[in-house]
């Protein structure tokens, strides 16, 4: 499954400016034969938007839902965004997976909130793995930090997760995430990690990009650099067994040695 990776802080604080740049991207991703594009953390209003994440804050069935979901019909692929979501007086930081025919799959509420920023405007989810079937593969999401907590993408791998979204909204100076620990994830888990990254000057924050797909043998498939970028990548299922098969980690486990963790 060819899967395109947008690199963008599109336009902060303009939803509908930022539904164009993701309709506009999504034509060039399935121009390229891509059947899933992953947008960024946030993406649909932007990240360092202040006191305008909860006026801006949308349900999950909400009206850019609705047109996220035709432009996913008319350029026939699935898309993934982040997104503020409101439900009543809460606000998440969520992540949504769309299908090709504008069904809502899934919808995450990031469970790790980073910082102070995150914390003052937003309510942590408290659901670890959520998952869709897409394409014949099992697909997980999680948000930017999420990915930095091993017992998290460990109960997506024994949850059956062949690809993990992790729509990102990372700055410098935790460049090592994107460059090593996505890899790394990925290879100990035995998946596929797509990890969509903003890019440029925000506020007080500076998105670094290098968006990276990562295949289950630690192996970057695609790995973007730190301007404005569509980075594509194919997922094989057939690599994806014979490596399983070759690093037995999860085979392997002594869950009884591991108590103290929790």
């Amino acid at each position: 499954m060819r899967t395109a990776l947008l690199q963008s802080s599109g336009r902060p604080g303009s939803t509908a400016e930022n539904l164009k740049v993701l309709d506009a991207a999504a034509g060039r991703a399935a121009a390229a034969g891509a059947a899933l594009l992953v947008a960024p953390e946030m993406f649909l209003t932007g990240y360092a938007i202040g006191d305008d994440i909860a006026r801006l804050a949308e349900p999950a069935g909400g009206d850019s839902a609705d047109a996220i979901a035709g432009l996913a019909r008319r350029h026939g692929l699935a898309v993934a965004y982040g997104y503020p979501e409101r439900d009543g007086d809460r606000v998440h930081n969520s992540a949504q997976l769309i299908s090709a025919d504008g069904t809502r799959l899934v919808n995450y509420r990031k469970s790790h909130l980073f910082g102070g920023f995150e914390q003052d405007h937003f309510t942590a989810g408290d659901q670890p793995v959520v998952q869709a079937e897409l394409n014949g593969l099992t697909v997980g999401i999680m948000i930017c930090y999420d990915v930095e907590f091993p017992e998290l993408v460990r109960a997506h791998a024994l949850a059956g997760t062949d690809l993990l979204l992790v729509p990102t909204a990372n700055m410098h100076p935790f460049e090592l995430v994107a460059e090593s620990l996505v890899p790394v994830r990925a290879w100990e888990n035995q998946m596929y990690v797509a990890y969509a990254n903003r890019v440029g000057q925000e506020g007080e924050f500076e998105f670094f990009g290098l968006s990276t797909l990562a295949g289950p043998d630690g192996v970057a498939r695609a790995r973007a650099g730190r301007g404005e970028e569509l980075v594509l990548a194919d997922l094989d299922p057939a690599l994806l067994a014979a490596s399983r098969e070759a690093n037995p980690y999860l085979k392997d486990r002594r869950p009884g040695l591991y108590g103290s963790l929790i």
